[in-house]
């Protein structure tokens, strides 16, 4: 099992940080560096500042939102980061939410699953460098009747075959997802719930593309926070309005991807009454009706020995990269999660 670092929004609060951190993870020999957009900094400006001061990582978007960029523009942008970075770039992308897409992108959502399939589709197709055509329900390329003309990639990237990840989190998207990706990026994953909740998705899919799981890289994202065992509790609760404004806020009531996993790993009362409490505005009571066992096994939480049991327990599940987002705001403690990081995973037997 590999790591990696995600270094979330540009414009959090921890800029200044950032590019240290990114640095730090390449000296420590970690696998990928991902970055974030939703309606602040794009990631793609962000990735090519780390490949730009970085030697050894893996760049990688988490994600570029579909909405935002028509999927030539995609092919054009990663194979243009692949090229720089000289082949350590790493496409996720994801359909964002009906709130971004919409009040941001002005994209309807809908058909999200039919309009990734296209989307992914003609980026392999610009990426490959085939002259461009396509006619589906989203997207026709050329268009009819006028002056397009089937055009192709006039750049090489550095590699064949960019690896393409897409964020999923329901089970027709991940069955989606490992039938036409390479990868998936997964957010809220509890090792004891992953294969109910994702793995046995995603090998739906490959089987229905007539592959098997081998090569098909599962990652994950945990927020990380160091600490003795006995203050599992006080670290828990730094989590708590990460966990509330997922479960809780991003969406709708009938359309919260966030909340429908809870759900699904048993949380029904609970999501509800966090999601109840959060779009009525009550935010410091949505994040204390969290559970903190939920909170709990979606991180990795306390000393170096406890998060390696659970570093363990992700491999055995299915996980091939780990993804860390490391809890602190001072420098010092990002960069000591870091650390902790490499040296639970070499404690748990997986460097």
């Amino acid at each position: 099992m590999q790591l990696g670092i995600n270094l979330g929004y540009w414009g959090a609060g921890m800029d200044a940080d950032n590019l240290a951190v990114a640095r730090e993870a390449d000296k420590l020999g970690y696998a990928v560096c991902w970055a974030a957009e939703a309606y602040g900094s794009d990631a793609a400006t962000v990735l090519s500042w780390v490949a730009a001061q970085t030697e050894r990582i893996d760049i990688g978007s988490a994600i570029f939102q579909i909405p935002a960029r028509q999927p030539a523009m995609t092919a054009m942008t990663a194979a243009t980061l692949d090229s720089l970075s000289g082949g350590r770039f790493r496409l996720g992308l994801g359909v964002s939410g009906p709130q971004v897409s919409e009040g941001w992108y002005g994209v309807k959502f809908d058909k999200p699953l039919a309009r990734t399939r296209e989307y992914v589709d003609i980026v392999r197709k610009a990426m490959a460098r085939e002259r461009l055509t396509h006619e589906g329900e989203h997207w026709t390329l050329p268009l009819p009747g006028g002056p397009g003309k089937p055009l192709k990639l006039t750049v090489h990237p550095q590699r064949e075959h960019i690896p393409l990840y897409i964020a999923a989190i329901g089970p027709k998207n991940l069955e989606q997802t490992g039938e036409i990706a390479d990868g998936a990026l997964l957010i809220f994953p509890a090792a004891e719930h992953l294969e109910e909740t994702a793995l046995r998705h995603l090998r739906a899919g490959r089987e229905k593309a007539g592959k098997t799981m081998d090569g098909f890289d599962v990652v994950p994202t945990l927020p990380i926070a160091l600490g003795e065992d006995s203050r599992i509790d006080t670290l828990a609760d730094m989590f708590r309005p990460y966990t509330a404004l997922y479960v809780g806020g991003m969406g709708s009531p009938k359309q919260n991807f966030y909340n429908q996993l809870a759900r699904r790993m048993g949380y029904e009362k609970e999501a509800a009454e966090i999601q109840e409490k959060y779009l009525a505005g009550d935010k410091d009571g949505a994040a204390a009706a969290i559970p903190r066992q939920l909170i709990d096994s979606t991180a990795l939480l306390g000393s170096v020995e406890r998060i390696a049991d659970r570093m363990q327990a992700y491999a055995a599940a299915g996980v091939t990269t780990l993804t860390l987002s490391p809890a602190g705001f001072t420098l010092e403690e990002r960069i000591a999660a870091l650390r902790a990081g490499t040296e639970a995973l070499e404690r748990a037997g997986l460097a």
